[in-house]
């Protein structure tokens, strides 16, 4: 497995493997990824206690919320949210990918979880990002079309079409964020 570089990555945008992309969020090593325009943001249930099963592949009680309403949303403290990217995907059956949160909304608090891996083969989709608000007292502003992070690529051997995303998994063609699929 190898990581692409400049020329390899504008060889992908070239390709449509990521897009849309302009030529300045290509980078050495990486691409910059912004975020996208909705948000699934945590309601109040209607019951005091609600637990998630995560064997069931149950969904928090949740609403979408449109960013570009107000222009922005802010991320309460220690608030969880699922938003997209702006960028749709197409792997091939020899690339795969790895998000990586910028450094500098690192150091503001933010944090994405670890969900951050793209299989061979996922296609017509865009990222979805858990993203998370580690600060005690402040809200971290996020607004549509922001650089929340960063996608590596890695070359491998082809996969079998039988062994890939693209055959195998649940969220391909997805055009915002997705809370879990059965």
């Amino acid at each position: 497995m190898s990581l692409l570089s400049y020329t390899q990555l504008c060889d992908l945008v070239a390709d449509g493997v990521i897009g849309p992309v302009s030529h300045d969020q290509i980078n050495a090593a990486s691409i910059d990824v912004r975020l996208g325009k909705e948000a699934i943001i945590e309601i109040y249930p209607e019951s005091s206690s609600h637990p998630v099963d995560i064997h069931k592949r149950e969904v928090f009680p949740s609403k979408r919320v449109d960013m570009t309403e107000l222009g922005y949303y802010d991320l309460k403290p220690g608030e969880f949210i699922l938003a997209n990217t702006a960028e749709v995907f197409n792997l091939p059956m020899d690339i795969c990918a790895e998000f990586k949160l910028k450094s500098s909304g690192a150091r503001t608090g933010l944090e994405n979880a670890l969900a951050t891996w793209c299989d061979n083969g996922w296609s017509g989709s865009v990222l979805t990002l858990e993203l998370k608000n580690l600060l005690r007292y402040s809200t971290i502003r996020l607004t549509p079309g922001m650089f929340v992070g960063q996608m590596i690529f890695y070359r491998t051997e082809p996969v079998p079409l039988d062994r890939s995303y693209k055959e195998r998994g649940r969220y391909n063609n997805d055009s915002s964020a997705q809370v879990v699929k059965l």
